[in-house]
C-alpha cells in the first residue's frame, strides 16, 4: 500500500458488492426451485456451484470491509446483511445435499416453499441498490420480501401438519429436515429484509 492509498484510500462500492451477492443468491434460489421441480443430478450441481460462487463473493466483501476505513452505512449492517444473504443460499445447498443423501422425492410442499424463497431472493436483490437512492421504492421491495417469507412459513406449517399424519417414521424424519431448511432460508430472507429496512431508516 502506497502513501496515496493511506491518505486517499480507494472507495469500495459495498452497495454494488451486496447487490451482486444478493443477485447470485437469487440465482441460486431459482436453481433450487428448478431442482425441486425436477431433482436431477445436473440441476443439483448447479445449486452447489452457485453457492460456491456466492461464498466467494461474500469472502471478497468481508476482506474489503476489513480493509476499508469508510463505508456508506454501518459496517456492522453490511456484515450482517451479507451473512443473512449467504445463509439463504447455504440452506438451498443443504436442501439439495440432503434430498440426494436421503434419496427423498420432491412434493408440492417443497415446490411451493421453493417458489416463495425464489420470490424473496429476487425482492431482496432488487431492494439493495435502491437503499441510498430510492428509499421508498426500496421499502416496497422489503414488504414484498417479507410477504414471500410469510408465504413460505404458511406452507411450512401446512407441510408439517400433513407430514405428521404419515405413519412412516423414516419419511417423517427425512422430510422434516428438508422442510426445516426451507423455513430457515425464509427466516434469513426475513432477517435480510429487516436489516435493509433498518439501514433505510438510519439513512433518512
Amino acid at each position: 500500500m502506497g502513501l496515496r492509498d493511506i491518505f486517499f484510500p480507494p472507495k469500495r462500492d459495498f452497495v454494488k458488492m451486496l447487490k451482486e451477492q444478493a443477485e447470485k443468491t437469487a440465482e441460486g434460489l431459482e436453481a433450487l426451485q428448478e431442482y425441486v421441480q425436477d431433482p436431477t443430478v445436473e440441476k443439483g450441481k448447479k445449486v452447489m456451484l452457485l453457492e460456491e460462487e456466492a461464498d466467494e463473493m461474500r469472502r471478497l466483501l468481508i476482506e474489503e470491509l476489513n480493509l476499508s476505513f469508510v463505508t456508506p452505512f454501518d459496517r456492522e449492517d453490511i456484515y450482517a446483511l451479507s451473512r443473512a444473504i449467504d445463509d439463504m443460499i447455504d440452506y438451498a445447498k443443504s436442501t439439495v445435499e440432503e434430498m440426494t443423501l436421503f434419496e427423498a422425492k420432491s412434493n408440492d410442499h417443497l415446490r411451493r416453499m421453493a417458489e416463495g424463497l425464489c420470490e424473496a431472493g429476487k425482492e431482496i436483490a432488487a431492494a439493495i441498490p435502491l437503499i441510498m437512492t430510492h428509499p421508498n421504492v426500496c421499502q416496497q421491495h422489503i414488504i414484498r420480501a417479507k410477504k414471500a417469507e410469510n408465504f413460505v412459513e404458511h406452507r411450512y406449517r401446512e407441510a408439517l401438519a400433513e407430514l405428521f399424519k404419515n405413519p412412516d417414521v423414516v419419511e417423517i424424519l427425512k422430510l422434516r429436515e428438508l422442510y426445516r431448511h426451507m423455513s430457515n432460508a425464509a427466516d434469513r430472507g426475513d432477517e435480510a429484509a429487516d436489516i435493509i429496512g433498518d439501514i433505510v431508516v438510519k439513512m433518512t
